[in-house]
């Protein structure tokens, strides 16, 4: 007898740096979330969809959940939370092999007041070892009914399947959301935006990453070559020193390698054009993070 067909939305929270964007990519195949191993590196909700033979599974890739201080920090962090509200299923994650109290307990809190099914996913286990993961669990499993706890490691696609499963089991019966032909909701102008913005995390240090934001100004398809001008933007002149760098050094390095993941992505010849702006205050500015898209 072939099982009933099902459908839904399972959001992806944690705490910063947990592991959510890498577990999205990983069970899609491709990478539309971009990745760092600095902390708050996402900030938008992502939709990664995923056909199977009786499933679609939409997962919500969200933003790190933290207290939040300036207003950008604040919006990241409601919007993840309002993502909870939103779906049949929530898969919380939890690194392994380091501890977020005061994320956690704020994640915790918030799941009390929904009713749906909660996955913890304890991530990172190929870092963790044997009895951290074992102690991570006993300290978790008593603060809220957990419909399954499952042990993964999505860089290393340890157990990804098993939770792929217990994710399927946990939606309700239903026929496609989207074409099964669709792996997200995103455009290619928000994907090239942020692969961009991941490149200054990666190459730059300090406190320069959470202060800039990437603007795609132009994205015009010739014949043979797409040509894509983008800017930076960072809140002070000494910040923007740093990311064009000596002789130009690090806005080169970001471009390279940003062109190369982007021509992967797209399948064509890219002119990857950067400009960097001093847009002062804009982590705080309403308007300047709406023009922006936060």
């Amino acid at each position: 007898m072939q099982k009933e067909f099902r459908s839904g939305f399972a959001a992806i929270i944690g705490a910063p740096n947990a592991g959510k964007s890498t577990l999205l990519n990983q069970v899609l195949g491709q990478k539309i979330s971009i990745t760092s191993k600095k902390p708050q590196t996402t900030r938008d909700r992502i939709l990664g969809i995923i056909n199977r033979p009786e499933s679609q599974i939409v997962f919500v890739d969200t933003p790190g959940i933290h207290k939040s201080g300036t207003l950008l920090n604040q919006r990241i962090v409601d919007q993840a939370l309002q993502a909870v509200e939103d779906v049949d299923l929530v898969l919380f994650m939890v690194d392994a092999a380091s501890c977020n109290h005061a994320a956690e307990n704020m994640i915790v809190a918030r799941l009390k007041q929904v009713r749906k099914p909660v996955l913890l996913v304890l991530n990172k286990i190929d870092v963790a070892g044997k009895q951290t993961v074992f102690e991570r669990t006993k300290a978790m499993t008593p603060v809220f009914e957990f419909a399954a706890v499952v042990p993964i490691s999505a860089r290393q696609n340890i157990q990804v399947d098993r939770l792929m499963d217990e994710v399927e089991n946990q939606l309700p019966a239903g026929p496609r959301l989207f074409p099964e032909d669709t792996f997200t909701d995103v455009t290619e102008k928000f994907l090239v935006k942020e692969i961009i913005r991941e490149k200054v995390f990666r190459l730059t240090g300090m406190e320069i990453p959470y202060s800039s934001a990437v603007t795609v100004d132009a994205f015009e398809v010739e014949k043979n070559l797409i040509v894509i001008h983008a800017s930076i933007h960072v809140v002070r002149d000494s910040q923007k020193g740093i990311i064009i760098g000596k002789k130009g050094a690090m806005l080169s390095a970001i471009g390279t390698r940003a062109r190369k993941d982007i021509e992967k992505m797209l399948g064509k010849k890219v002119l990857l054009k950067l400009f960097v702006k001093v847009t002062k205050d804009w982590v705080s500015n309403q308007r300047i993070l709406n023009e922006f898209g936060y």
